[in-house]
């Protein structure tokens, strides 16, 4: 008996790379999967079937799926993604927003449309289909649920470049902290995944560095190894688990540090001056640069 037997996941963008992977994986343990996926290109524009050949490829294994081709940008696909659950296996308990495009380019040439489509796609697809869900949750009192959502290093770190996709991953993270909150009462738990994997979004940004991606870069580095943390936030064995920012890839899993006040002066009497603050800030800095130097040597990976 698989970890997620009797459980419906609805996964977006599953057609290919990562929401494949965890597609295929969630059905191998159980889960009646709904595949949801346009079949476009990275920058969104087009459709194709890779939805159904992902359906295709649960089945042959033993598996249970139904394709969804709906765009997750707008509030109607993501109540069709509920609506296919529904009809199709009698309810819905994971929900895993990882559907995705890129449209890089400076500030300099950015155009609205390229803000708009990334945005939308990104922070907005998440709201899409995570709000009829929530409601379904409550409304049901439906315990027990999974939410997880998909930021990225982009939004964390910051990446030259990825002004839209970057404001899209931050937010990400900002809405699932909220969501944990609100969800909670319902036992379900909202976490965040960061990922590292090379995938048709990501190998483009390395052949443009003038690196090669070969067949062992895929063993070692594709989307294969995102796919567990998900599965695994799913399980029985996560519950409580929540409102964390998990970062995996390349044969690491790691939890990343949330937004904390790392060091803090307050004044007693007045507001601050300038001259005072001429002071201050330097020794908040210091604090800041001292608390990652201790992040960056716990954070190294360790063989397991």
């Amino acid at each position: 008996m698989g970890r997620l037997e009797d459980k419906v996941a609805v996964i977006t963008g599953a057609g290919r790379g990562i929401g494949r992977e965890i597609a295929m994986l969630m059905a191998s343990e159980g889960a009646r999967v709904v595949v949801n996926d346009l079949g476009g290109n990275t920058d969104g524009t087009g459709t194709g079937k890779s939805a159904d050949d992902v359906v295709a490829e649960i089945k042959t294994a033993g598996g249970e799926a139904v394709s969804n081709t709906e765009s997750i940008a707008e509030t109607r696909g993501g109540e069709s993604l509920l609506q296919t659950a529904l009809d199709n296996f009698g309810g819905m308990d994971i929900l895993v927003n990882n559907a995705g495009i890129l449209r890089d380019k400076t500030i300099f040439n950015m155009e609205e449309a390229d803000w708009d489509a990334v945005i939308n796609v990104h922070l907005r697809g998440h709201y899409c289909c995570s709000r009829p869900f929530a409601k379904y949750i409550r409304q049901n009192n439906r315990t027990g649920c999974r939410i997880i959502n998909f930021s990225s290093v982009s939004g964390l770190y910051g990446n030259f470049g990825q002004a839209n996709y970057g404001a899209a991953k931050a937010g990400i993270a900002g809405f699932s902290r909220v969501l944990a909150l609100e969800l909670a009462k319902y036992g379900c738990t909202v976490n965040t995944i960061s990922p590292g994997a090379l995938t048709r979004m990501t190998i483009p940004l390395r052949e443009n560095r003038g690196e090669e991606v070969g067949e062992e870069d895929m063993e070692t580095g594709g989307p294969q190894h995102v796919a567990p943390i998900c599965a695994w936030l799913a399980t029985e064995e996560a519950a409580g688990i929540t409102s964390q920012i998990f970062h995996t890839g390349r044969g690491g899993v790691g939890i990343m540090q949330q937004p904390v006040v790392i060091k803090q002066f307050r004044k007693t009497e007045g507001t601050w001056s300038l001259d005072e603050l001429d002071r201050c800030v330097p020794q908040l800095l210091e604090a800041k640069k001292a608390n990652e130097e201790a992040a960056k040597e716990t954070g190294k990976m360790n063989d397991w």
